[in-house]
């Protein structure tokens, strides 16, 4: 087996742990991680100073994500939301509030309104990731669909342009559980500078 090969195998083996984890979740314990998060999220440094940030809408027992939505936009945070496109790749669009959201394919929920764009990502201050793990370097667990993939490499050819470059926070939202020791890593993946939990913020200095 390659290396490449092995990663692969060795993400999706704990994938596997990881949502089965998440799977045994109650619905109490989902909705009390979520209030806390996004309290926890919402007094981060790179949120409260940001004009916009690029977010998603948690399904099922992903870490919650509304409440923090909803707090952002009541600060007048400009926030993006992905819109999936049939490739794969996201497009995005504005959050106007929880009312304005429509049921979309994969049991989604996205924004309505006006489509931005693919680059649109490259202007927000920080991009808070899904994911199902991160380590100590800063190395994010996917859910493997390779969304986010083309999101993070959008953002690193981003990062060099003479005009514009863009910086932003990479920000994931976890479970305090899936903080783990080690994330195989391929070739393409890149650290995130943060991970939120209920119970704590950690920094990362090799993204």
């Amino acid at each position: 087996m390659t290396g490449d090969s092995a990663g692969k195998a060795a993400k999706a083996t704990l994938r596997r742990e990881l949502l089965d984890a998440r799977n045994r979740l109650t619905e109490d314990d989902a909705q009390e991680a979520a209030a806390v998060l996004a309290v926890r999220a919402a007094g981060l440094d790179e949120l409260a100073r940001a004009r916009t940030v690029a977010a998603y809408v948690s399904v099922g027992r992903e870490p919650g994500t509304r409440a923090l939505l909803d707090t952002l936009h009541a600060r007048g945070t400009r926030v993006l939301l992905p819109v999936l496109l049939p490739d794969n790749d996201l497009d995005w669009g504005v959050y106007r509030g929880p009312e304005r959201l429509v049921r979309a394919g994969r049991g989604l929920l996205e924004p309505a309104g006006e489509r931005l764009g693919p680059e649109a990502v490259t202007g927000a201050d920080a991009v808070l990731l899904p994911g199902l793990a991160v380590d100590g370097r800063g190395m994010r667990l996917g859910r493997g669909g390779g969304s986010y993939d083309r999101v993070l490499a959008r953002l690193e050819r981003a990062r060099v342009h003479p005009a514009h470059p863009a910086h932003p926070a990479l920000i994931v939202l976890l479970y305090d559980d899936e903080v783990v020791a080690h994330v195989p890593e391929e070739p393409h993946d890149r650290p995130v500078h943060a991970a939120v939990t209920p119970r704590a913020v950690r920094r990362f200095h090799s993204a």
